[in-house]
């Protein structure tokens, strides 16, 4: 297994991670062009941009795109995430240039009817109002959106009604003109490789995107506030959680290990204290999102209206209890749970063509796996109390979703973690 990298003339990167006892390929081009780098009038567009790359080309109908990949046996698919938009395929490795000539031609050549461009904006509406009806779903934007108030950081990803309605095919390729640009893109690629053949193919596949001066990124501003949905649901879903550190802190693999101690999997203490001594949710559990600029850390919970008075009083008790530290054998299983999910994500191309294509878009560079571990093992108790004080000092973000007027009566004006009893 080898991974290589090389910078082409026009600024793109192309990263290889050759494995040479695998039959497949997975490849695809990541930009550095997610839901922060949309204005508020824009919102959404990366997404619809995403939804609308497949569905014709001045070489390709919609169905002709879906023809070609599926006819050797292979198939594509693409995201939207805050800071990146990504395009990939995957097939057997004989079939790899027609992966990029499909890729790229989708990349470069969209023709944004638009009837079609109509017909998709309905779709995502559908897709915004299924989120909406969604409170397990809703509440991670509702968080992200009261963390980052009024700033491209907190915007949805679907965009708004009134947003996705507005966006026309020139906004689309305006779009495309100034964010898919070389020095914004780069093209991964896992399994039966070769690299120099990759770099080859990319470099004269990839003429055509669009050279634009690199825009200033806004600075994310983490404002902490609260958000009550009232609704007449069954349970009271509750997101709790604050600020915590970037891709480039060296506490990054730390703070892993603090969410997975907490609430990554049935033995977390959330979910042991909670779930298994007190009978008070059916989900309990931690997320992290993290950025280049800014990250959070929270907890979500899903229960009853008796219950929930009783509820974030025990997780901020929990989150108090963490600036202590923790057991040995706590620390020592959470360790392993990472290391064993970085390990079997090794046996998927898709995973590592992900995940090599993330570290140069966001790093400049590969990380290797041995060196990731190395740093996990070296993690120590008093690096996760450095995490533990940094997010229970921080000011608390909380939203709620469902009967969650006890929430709204005594939380509206929450400013620390120690004021919740």
């Amino acid at each position: 297994m080898t991974v290589k990298l090389t910078t082409l003339d026009n600024g793109i990167r192309v990263v290889t991670d050759e494995i040479d006892h695998v039959k497949s390929i997975s490849c695809g081009a990541w930009f550095a062009a997610g839901t922060r780098h949309e204005t508020e009038k824009e919102n959404g567009i990366a997404h619809l941009l995403e939804h609308m790359a497949f569905k014709g080309t001045t070489q390709r109908s919609a169905y002709d795109i879906s023809v070609e990949i599926e006819s050797v046996g292979g198939y594509l698919n693409a995201y939207t995430s805050r800071e990146s938009t990504a395009y990939y395929a995957r097939a057997l490795s004989q079939h790899l240039p027609l992966c990029i000539d499909i890729l790229s031609d989708i990349l470069q050549n969209s023709v944004f009817d638009e009837d079609e461009l109509e017909r998709e904006k309905g779709v995502v509406l559908q897709e915004l109002g299924q989120a909406k009806d969604t409170p397990d779903d809703i509440i991670f934007d509702y968080f992200q959106e009261e963390c980052y108030p009024d700033q491209p950081m907190g915007y949805s990803i679907l965009g708004t009604e009134k947003s996705v309605r507005s966006i026309q095919a020139n906004d689309l390729k305006n779009f495309i003109q100034q964010k898919y640009t070389p020095g914004n893109m780069v093209f991964s690629a896992s399994g039966l490789v070769k690299h120099d053949e990759i770099v080859k193919l990319v470099e004269q596949s990839f003429k055509n995107l669009p050279h634009h001066p690199l825009q200033e990124l806004q600075q994310a501003r983490y404002v902490g506030k609260t958000k009550f949905e009232i609704k007449p649901l069954e349970q009271a879903h509750v997101l709790i959680g604050a600020e915590t550190i970037n891709y480039f802190d060296p506490l990054y693999f730390p703070l892993m290990i603090y969410s997975m101690i907490l609430g990554g999997g049935m033995s977390s203490r959330l979910f042991q204290e909670i779930r298994e001594k007190r009978g008070m949710v059916y989900s309990i559990f931690t997320t992290t999102s993290i950025f280049k600029d800014s990250g959070t850390f929270g907890i979500y919970a899903g229960t009853g209206v008796e219950e929930l008075k009783q509820l974030v009083p025990l997780v901020a008790q929990e989150l108090e209890k963490a600036c202590s530290g923790f057991q040995d054998d706590e620390i020592s299983k959470a360790k392993n749970q990472l290391k064993a999910s970085l390990l079997m994500g090794l046996e998927s191309t898709s995973s590592r063509c992900e995940r090599y294509a993330n570290q140069v878009l966001i790093h400049g560079t590969t990380k290797s796996i041995d060196d990731i571990i190395q740093k996990v093992d070296q993690i120590t108790n008093q690096q996760l109390i450095q995490i533990a004080e940094k997010i229970y000092t921080n000011k608390p973000t909380l939203v709620g979703v469902g009967p969650v007027d006890h929430l709204k009566n005594n939380y509206s004006e929450l400013t620390s973690f120690s004021q919740i009893t």
